[in-house]
């Protein structure tokens, strides 16, 4: 709006300008060189304002053709400005999407396009992690530490590739050198911190920590704690004499009361200096806030000359301050067995029972061979100390260790050891795995099953005297149909007698063709299985041989038999005799008809269990 409102003022300006002119005519003379020129005033200015247009044309064609070179090399150079923006750009993409081909690909046209472009180096050094060489990413992360502006990014890259291949020494110098070049750098702080701390430079440490303080890169809380894990740290060293070491761990504990290694140290360094009772406070105070067994350990040896009763009345006002932690139990019932008082003993230790720690099944033990004398509830104790839960120990990335350190061997953190079961042990156990193992008890315990042979008796009873109607019962609802006429015709034998043959007698096909299975179910089978029983409970071996042959013959005979075959047919019929003695009397002929021997001859046998 105010443009258009510029013009309009211009444009008016211009008319009257032009209108006042016009009406004050005038001529203009002009001699030069003998010329003399005359024209109007009109004429005059448009003269002028056209001499003044073409000079500044000429200037301006004069002055393009002066910065031409200078203009195409700044646009070639901002053209490859461009592509090597949008090259570099791309290989940040390839690089967050994995595709290492790719990355490398522009990686190299953007250091080809921009070599000394910072980000170019980056994408360098970024591709050939992401490829996986090393050697290719360490060479670009050192062209950028030797130049001002990357020197802390190539630091950085350089410490990263030697922690990758564990050259600690080289980490910790790129480390120092970047934390010198910026102190308030958070990674470099922290990583000379925990190197320091690692290779045991307990005054280098503090030194660091002071500085990360002051530039603040860590809490307050956090600074208190981890220097009074340093102070404990060179306390225990043994850099330092008695009375350094114990001023050093009652600066600790100021910092931080519930420092259990400090607590134990300065109770006993104030026990050998002869201060028993400020020892006693220490590890009093100590015990209300993290209950611990190195900690019941310097306090029941603060008075070594005292009787166990003593000790365990102590031992009891120490429990008194964390009286439903299981330390203070632990450490009642120890100093109860020791002063042989079983019963105050088994009362501290009975409300814990209901998941026993190792700690604590090996004190039941203990519990029960003094106290009892009971030498077999002392090895049961002892076996469920095996399998139960593991008690807490200093554990920090992976390492178990009894002994407290102020930071860890393998990655140098500072106050990583942690009081706390392991983590391979953090599954429920406890009345489960108590539970099992009674049940395995009570199974290994339970009297051995039965033999074997007991159960044979069943089959061999029912097969070795079976009653003949059950299966003329099965075969009687759906008798078979007659066998057709040319069956009869088929067989070579003779006809049977001409004498009147009785009803036919549904018979089993084996026993009517076997004669000593026959023999064998005709005898009267309860005597003889009463008789098996006796004997097998005088002589399993003889029983299990005796009936190791019917089964064999009589078990598959009901399972193989098809019904059809259990009919009767003409050939098949035998007159059954009342008596032992008219089995005797039959005639030769029908015991040849009956015989085994000839009824395989006939065409298409029907019993392939006799095979």
């Amino acid at each position: 709006m105010i443009r258009v409102l510029l013009f309009l003022v211009g444009v008016t300006a211009l008319t009257f300008g032009a209108a006042w002119l016009a009406d004050r005519p005038g001529d203009v003379t002009v001699n030069w060189l003998g010329y003399q020129v005359e024209t109007s005033i009109m004429v005059t200015i448009l003269a002028l304002l056209a001499l003044v247009v073409l000079t500044v044309l000429i200037w301006s064609i004069l002055r393009g053709i002066v910065r031409a070179p200078g203009a195409i090399a700044a646009r070639r150079l901002d053209r490859r400005a461009r592509r090597a923006y949008r090259a570099i750009s791309n290989g940040i993409v390839s690089i967050g999407a994995g595709d290492a081909q790719a990355a490398r690909r522009y990686a190299n046209e953007a250091q080809r396009l921009a070599p000394k472009e910072p980000l170019a180096l980056l994408l360098g050094a970024q591709a050939a992690q992401l490829a996986g060489n090393p050697a290719d990413a360490e060479r670009t992360f050192k062209a950028m530490a030797s130049r001002d502006d990357t020197k802390l990014l190539g630091l950085h890259g350089l410490f990263i590739e030697a922690q990758r291949s564990d050259n600690a020494a080289a980490a910790r110098t790129y480390a120092e050198d970047a934390a010198k070049e910026a102190p308030s750098l958070a990674w470099a702080a922290e990583a000379v911190l925990q190197y320091r701390a690692a290779a045991g430079d307990w005054v280098g440490a503090v030194a660091a920590l002071e500085r990360n303080m002051r530039n603040g890169l860590i809490a307050k809380d956090v600074y208190r704690r981890q220097r009074a894990v340093l102070l404990t740290g060179r306390a225990m060293s043994g850099e330092v004499g008695t009375e350094d070491a114990k001023a050093l761990a009652l600066e600790a504990l100021k910092l931080s009361p519930g420092l259990v290694p400090a607590a134990s140290l300065a109770g006993r360094l104030l026990t050998e200096t002869g201060h028993p009772r400020k020892a006693a406070r220490v590890i009093e105070k100590a015990f209300a806030i993290n209950p611990h067994p190195d900690l019941v350990e310097t306090y029941a040896n603060i008075h070594p000359r005292e009787s166990n009763r003593d000790r365990l009345g102590r031992i009891r006002r120490l429990a008194q301050l964390a009286p439903k932690h299981p330390e203070s139990a632990m450490a009642t019932a120890r100093a109860a067995i020791d002063a042989q008082e079983f019963s105050a003993a088994r009362n501290a230790l009975t409300p814990m029972l209901t998941m026993p720690t190792q700690r604590m099944a090996a004190l039941m033990a203990e519990l029960e061979e003094k106290q009892s004398g009971d030498v077999g509830r002392a090895r049961e104790w002892m076996r469920r100390a095996l399998v139960a839960t593991r008690d807490p120990t200093w554990t920090a990335d992976g390492l178990v260790t009894n002994k407290w350190l102020p930071a860890s061997p393998t990655t140098g953190r500072i106050d990583a050891f942690e009081w706390r079961i392991p983590i391979a042990d953090l599954a429920q156990q406890g009345p489960v795995i108590e539970h099992d193992h009674a049940q395995r008890s009570q199974i290994a315990a339970a009297p051995p099953p039965p033999p074997a042979a007991s159960k044979e008796v069943t089959p061999a009873k029912t097969v070795s005297s079976p009653p003949p109607a059950p299966p003329a019962a099965k075969a009687e609802p759906a008798p078979p149909p007659p066998p057709p006429t040319p069956r009869k015709a088929a067989p070579p034998a003779p006809p049977p007698a001409p004498t009147p043959e009785p009803a036919p007698i549904p018979l089993p096909a084996p026993k009517a063709e076997a004669k000593p299975v026959e023999a064998k179910v005709d005898s009267k089978p309860e005597p003889k299985v009463e008789a098996k029983r006796e004997a097998k409970v005088e002589a399993k071996a003889d029983e299990s041989k005796r009936e190791e042959t019917p089964s064999r013959v009589f078990r598959p005979v009901p399972r193989e038999i098809h019904p059809r075959d259990r009919a009767p047919r003409s050939e098949d019929v035998i007159a059954l005799p009342t008596s032992g003695s008219a089995a005797k009397s039959n005639s030769g002929s029908a015991k040849d008809e009956a015989s085994p021997a000839d009824r395989p001859q006939r065409p298409e046998p029907r019993r392939p269990f006799f095979r």
